[in-house]
């Protein structure tokens, strides 16, 4: 176009036209495709979620998605095309491209910056969690940039291999291929790698968080989890099972439920940001004097019989998430009562044992008169639950008993359900990432074709043609497969370490299954674009080419 005349504007907007157009009609189809999958697939949703569905047509999702794709859109073609515009004629004719100007004018910079941040922008607000988004965000372009760097680390570990490579043609032809300036390299990476991070880091951190929870949460938590154990229930209660050799520990705490509504006389939620110990009620308990296996890791525990104004204990960790500190006043609603307390302590409360915790502990006279109950905790042997759990509903049939091992896999089989819908999420990046690869493939066809006429002139044959390219595509993948398996053990670390918290080892099936996902999906998508420049006569292939 430049050639005949056109100029830089009619070239800009010829191109953005067509692009544009593709987008609307990428976007419909997208709407249509995720509005109307879920409703066909209903049945099959439904019978993996542990909780009740209503699917149905929701405007805005539908809306959200389409500022999504459209922002994308324009962040991804404008760069490009910003680029045609310092690019030569007769650059082009020289298929000189790659050496033209990396970046475009600045101008055309700064508005991609803005339409970043607008991306960025509509993600905290359709979310409304800065700090995740902005995270998440975080993520990606460290992922992205990890991408690169590993792109450019292959195409020189390449170079430096191709020269150790001499007596074996195809290995040089293949890295010669990897290590060239303009080549796929980079594309293969960037395209393959971070769907298959996405993949990596969510089998990690699945099979992590099963391993704590299916495996090693059962060897420390309670058997039952006894609730509605009234006051004049609990002392035979605890008689009863301290006469029962099959029982190895029993805990027990009174109980009553509330909702922490101020902090220092700012609404709660303000206060707290949202945290969820101010998401509705929170189980309250009280105690005379500090139990045994309680630690304080501030403050100090209210004197025996204290009949002041009311004092509390708070859990430690909670109270670090929220801001709270020693001499902050807390009003929670107990049974429509407000009740303002100081908090005068923090301690050490573990969740993760599926024992009993309490964010929140109240001197007892503070609570005097309040009608509760008592839950408690029975630890024994797996054979012996069964006889105890006879025992105490016939003894007591208003307790409630919740078997502890019934619960761990009623969560291990939501946490499937939602591995599941992550992985699918991350297989639709992954399928994208193909589809890339194979659009790369294609568009660099005729460059093989050319390649291929080459080396036949020179004496090679298809095998070793068809050799070179295959093994070329087999590295690229496992450069993409072995870069996103580090992005998503690291992530998976992260996640499991920061967020989780629990414990952290490589998920090496899952590990394993990466890099050879990686592989066959770039030999796939490299060999199915392989025998139309295998079968093309080099005579006409050079001729064309002059």
């Amino acid at each position: 176009l430049k050639t005949l005349g056109a100029t830089r504007r009619i070239i800009f907007l010829t191109y953005f036209l067509q692009i544009g157009a593709l987008t609307l009609l990428g976007i419909a189809l997208g709407l249509l495709l995720g509005a109307g999958l879920p409703l066909a697939f209903a049945p099959l949703i439904e019978a993996r979620l542990p909780i009740p569905a209503t699917f149905g047509l929701y405007p805005g999702p539908l809306a959200e998605a389409a500022l999504y794709g459209l922002l994308a859109a324009l962040i991804f073609t404008l760069w490009p095309l910003a680029r045609t515009e310092e690019i030569k004629a007769a650059t082009l004719f020289r298929d000189a491209f790659a050496a033209g100007r990396s970046f475009p004018s600045w101008p055309w910079v700064g508005v991609t910056a803005l339409l970043i941040a607008a991306l960025i922008g509509a993600a905290i607000w359709f979310s409304g969690t800065a700090m995740l988004t902005l995270w998440t965000a975080g993520g990606i372009a460290a992922a992205l940039l990890l991408l690169v760097l590993a792109a450019a680390a292959a195409r020189w570990l390449a170079r430096r291999a191709r020269i150790a490579a001499r007596g074996r043609p195809t290995w040089r032809l293949a890295l010669g291929a990897i290590g060239a300036r303009g080549g796929e390299t980079t594309s293969v990476v960037l395209s393959l790698g971070l769907g298959l991070a996405v993949l990596a880091a969510v089998g990690q951190i699945d099979g992590n968080l099963r391993r704590t929870i299916a495996g090693e949460l059962p060897a420390i938590a309670p058997s039952y989890f006894f609730v509605d154990i009234q006051p004049d229930q609990i002392a035979g209660f605890n008689a009863r099972l301290a006469d029962d050799p099959q029982v190895s520990r029993v805990e027990s705490a009174p109980m009553l439920r509330g909702i922490i509504t101020r902090i220092n006389d700012i609404p709660a939620r303000d206060f707290a940001d949202g945290h969820w110990v101010v998401q509705g009620d929170r189980g309250v308990t009280y105690s005379d004097s500090r139990p045994d296996n309680t630690t304080l890791t501030a403050g100090e525990w209210w004197p025996a019989d204290y009949a002041g104004d009311p004092l509390m204990s708070f859990s430690a960790e909670e109270a670090a998430e929220i801001g709270l500190s020693l001499g902050d006043r807390v009003t929670v609603n107990i049974l429509g009562r407000d009740i303002t307390a100081t908090v005068s302590s923090f301690r050490e409360v573990n969740f993760e044992s599926a024992g009993i915790g309490f964010v929140m502990s109240i001197n007892p006279a503070a609570l005097a008169g309040a009608p509760h109950s008592w839950i408690a905790t029975v630890y024994s042997e797996p054979e012996a639950e069964a006889a105890i759990l006879r025992d105490l509903a016939t003894a007591y049939p208003n307790i409630t008993a919740i078997r502890i091992r019934d619960a761990i896999a009623q969560v291990s089989e939501v946490i499937e359900g939602i591995a599941a819908a992550t992985r699918y999420g991350a297989a639709a990046t992954l399928l994208t990432g193909f589809l890339v690869l194979i659009g790369a493939a294609a568009a660099g066809e005729r460059a093989r074709t050319y390649e291929a006429a080459v080396l036949k002139t020179l004496g090679a044959s298809r095998g070793r043609i068809l050799a070179s390219f295959a093994l070329r595509a087999a590295l690229l993948g496992t450069a993409a497969g072995s870069v996103a398996l580090a992005a998503g053990i690291l992530g998976g670390w992260a996640v499991s370490t920061f967020v989780m918290e629990t414990g952290y080892d490589v998920v090496w099936p899952s590990a394993i299954g990466i890099i050879l996902g990686g592989t066959l999906a770039t030999l796939l998508a490299g060999l199915a674009f392989a025998l139309r420049p295998l079968a093309a006569k080099p005579a006409r292939v050079l001729r064309a080419r002059e």
